[in-house]
């Protein structure tokens, strides 16, 4: 996050006719900044449920006025996203003001995008997470993590990664109806990630379509108690990260659209590390505090934290 001691003073917001901008009845900050952490969801068993707030963050700035949107990004999807209202971050603020009740004709949005996008690092649910975060602030309104998860859920799909980005830690989130639900957990002292990214993308979409409608009774249980036994590996017996790792619904379904994400996997497991596809692929990610490898050629590694509170917001309030 920039210093804000040396951030030079932004004009009042102000409408078309030079009036101070005005949001439910109060005057809106000058300027929101939003950090929102990378996520890793499923961690083997707990698919579509489990989730876990990493160390590598997506920072936002938007500064309300005028009308429309402009939109700067750096970094990761520098020259590939767009640049208008369709952008996710867009969409998603313009859907918390509305839940909000409030309206913010027009802003401008400066991101600067560190979480890779399409690698199974949650970077969709980072710019959802934060457009809905920098929506509160621009509506005057104090952060509801709570309500946050229901709505990004809502325009996510699921809320795996959507909780972890919103609370941080370790989350597990459910669905109550259509109602995206969490509970978050601290890991155990000492538990961090090894992420290995490699240069390709894998659509979730994709990868979810290689899933079997049905799987057998036994391959469910097997799950059930290996993610049951994940929350307390994760929250106090880091030893049992290995054996509590293992999955039987949908990593392995997933290796013809990631054939050398699995390789690695296997590899990294023969070696006795807890190591998993994170999300949807293609990234590989190692839980636990032991030494890693090297990243393959054409990959890159990532030594990360669990980050502790997930989205933050700060506001610079209008004079």
């Amino acid at each position: 996050m920039e210093d804000e001691s040396n951030t030079p003073a932004l004009p009042t917001p102000a409408d078309s006719a030079g009036r101070p901008l005005q949001v439910s009845g109060r005057r809106v900050c000058d300027q929101v900044r939003v950090r929102v952490p990378a996520t890793s969801a499923n961690l083997g068993p707990g698919f579509d449920a489990f989730g876990l707030a990493l160390t590598l963050y997506d920072e936002l700035v938007v500064t309300p006025g005028g009308s429309g949107v402009t939109v700067q990004v750096s970094g990761c999807g520098e020259g590939e996203v767009p640049l208008d209202e369709s952008h996710l971050v867009v969409r998603s603020i313009r859907a918390g003001l509305d839940a909000l009740g409030a309206s913010v004709p027009g802003f401008a949005l400066r991101c600067e995008n560190r979480i890779p996008h399409g690698r199974g690092l949650g970077s969709s649910s980072a710019a959802i997470v934060g457009g809905l975060a920098a929506a509160y602030a621009l509506a005057g309104e104090q952060l509801d993590r709570e309500r946050l998860v229901v709505r990004a859920n809502e325009i996510e799909g699921h809320p795996d990664n959507v909780a972890a980005a919103a609370l941080g830690a370790f989350t597990i989130a459910w669905l109550e109806g259509e109602t995206g639900r969490a509970v978050k957990l601290q890991p155990a002292a000492g538990i961090a990630a090894t992420a290995y990214v490699p240069d390709n993308r894998v659509l979730t979409k994709e990868a979810r379509g290689l899933l079997p409608s049905v799987v057998s009774h036994s391959s469910a249980a097997a799950n059930a108690g290996k993610a049951a036994l994940l929350v307390a590996a994760l929250t106090g017996r880091p030893e049992l990260l290995f054996t509590a790792t293992e999955d039987l619904l949908h990593q392995e379904y997933r290796e013809p659209a990631m054939p050398e994400s699995l390789a690695l996997v296997h590899k990294l497991r023969g070696s006795g590390l807890a190591a998993i596809i994170s999300g949807a692929g293609p990234t590989v990610a190692v839980l636990g505090a032991a030494s890693t490898p090297d990243a393959p050629d054409g990959w890159t590694r990532y030594e990360l934290g669990i980050d502790p509170v997930g989205v933050q917001v700060w506001s610079m309030e209008a004079g």
